[in-house]
């Protein structure tokens, strides 16, 4: 299994050992860039927070541990957030 295979379907920041989605919770899908195919928890997220997209730290974006993958909310579709770039 390579690495993208392994990580579909998983919940970005749960852990190894539990990483699919809860019941009671709800996701988006994360769309291209580094996380591609990952679930984000946005449970605990307030709408307006949302709608300005997410900085999510990642060490596999382009700038490595510190880096962050910017994803934005898909228009018309909610459940999706495209990547739009990576920032130090």
């Amino acid at each position: 299994m390579d690495e993208l295979e392994f990580m579909r379907g998983r919940v970005y920041g749960a852990d190894h050992d539990d990483p699919g989605p809860r019941d009671g919770r709800s996701y988006v899908e994360l769309a291209g860039g580094p996380l591609d195919g990952l679930l984000l928890d946005i449970t605990d997220r307030c709408g307006p927070e949302l709608r300005g997209g997410v900085g999510l730290p990642t060490e596999i974006g382009r700038y490595g541990a510190g880096g962050r993958a910017v994803y934005v909310p898909r228009a018309g579709d909610g459940r999706v957030f495209d990547w739009r770039g990576d920032v130090p």
